[in-house]
């Protein structure tokens, strides 16, 4: 009989190249699995016999995780449920000891942060601004560096595309004669978004000149110094700096503008079925989140605006 640790190697590979899975998705179905390991070898169960994983193990299993955050300990299941699929699918268990379970992880409401118009007008000004300052440095990499930039920021916002969305755009993926992008998303997912601004568009056929040369060369569409593909860390740590320098206080982070774009899509009265596409949710449930977002907009104007708090009933007490 094949050990554990070798069944559980063969899933990976299952995932990695055969339902050809992210290379993110596989690091952290890779993390579950070593960490599902180390407790079977904790609780005494044989590394020759995967069928000793019963239910009663699982139930002790999700017991020893539960300190960890909802989020978290919900994709720990999904991949130990996607890991007795496989073994049921092989033959391998005759029983899938997750039949029948039910297993309920209720996580708390997180509204996402987003930002105002205002504020991102702020954000994109300051790299503008700094691309006039730049201007007589136009063959430093810099200058260049700093154009790359700015069509990050205005496609982050354009479209409100994932960082890792972003980092794995191809040279192919762009058609900068009409403006639009194939973004390949969560799941292989392919969705084609628009850059509908003018000056978004612009910025980007202009990084795009400057950099034709490398682009077709690595293949990748946003690359660093190095010519290799620019990372997501790079682009986090480019988006706090010029929120910073832009005068804004918060947090910021690509998913804001993330964030953001859903937020003010949604305040304009677009069809939610329509920004769940734009952001490449398989699930409306997902995109719903933002009229979670959209009704505290409602409540604060209403506060703010409505007429009957312009004024007191005498002799009323709140």
């Amino acid at each position: 009989m094949n050990s554990i640790t070798k069944l559980f190697k063969d899933f990976i590979f299952h995932c990695q190249f055969e339902k050809n899975l992210s290379s993110k998705t596989i690091r952290a179905y890779q993390g579950d699995i070593e960490q599902f390991t180390n407790y079977l070898n904790s609780a005494g169960i044989k590394q020759d016999n995967v069928l000793m994983i019963d239910k009663s193990i699982l139930r002790n299993y999700l017991q020893s995780i539960s300190a960890f955050k909802p989020k978290t300990v919900k994709r720990k299941i999904a991949t130990l449920k996607a890991l007795f699929n496989f073994l049921e699918y092989e033959d391998i268990i005759l029983i899938n000891p997750f039949r029948k379970m039910r297993i309920c992880i209720k996580e708390p409401l997180i509204l996402p942060k987003s930002m105002s118009i205002e504020e991102v007008k702020q954000i994109l000004e300051k790299l503008y601004a700094d691309e006039i300052l730049l201007s007589n440095k136009m063959k430093s990499f810099k200058y260049a560096a700093l154009i790359r930039d700015i069509a990050i920021v205005e496609i982050l916002f354009g479209t409100g595309i994932r960082v890792s969305e972003l980092c794995n755009l191809k040279a192919v993926d762009f058609d900068l004669n009409n403006g639009h992008i194939i973004v390949n998303g969560k799941g292989s997912k392919e969705r084609i978004i628009q850059i509908c601004n003018e000056e978004s568009l612009s910025i980007t056929r202009k990084y795009f000149k400057r950099f034709e040369k490398q682009i077709i060369e690595r293949g990748y569409f946003f690359i660093n110094r190095l010519n290799k593909p620019i990372s997501e860390q790079s682009v986090r740590f480019m988006v706090k700096r010029y929120s910073k320098l832009a005068g804004i206080e918060k947090a910021i982070t690509p998913h804001t503008f993330r964030h953001t774009f859903a937020t003010l899509l949604l305040e304009e009265n677009v069809d939610i079925k329509y920004i769940q596409h734009l952001l490449g949710h398989s699930s409306i449930v997902t995109t719903q989140i933002y009229t979670h977002v959209n009704r505290k907009k409602q409540e604060q104007i209403l506060s703010q605006f409505h007429p009957r708090n312009s004024f007191h009933v005498e002799g009323v007490n709140a």
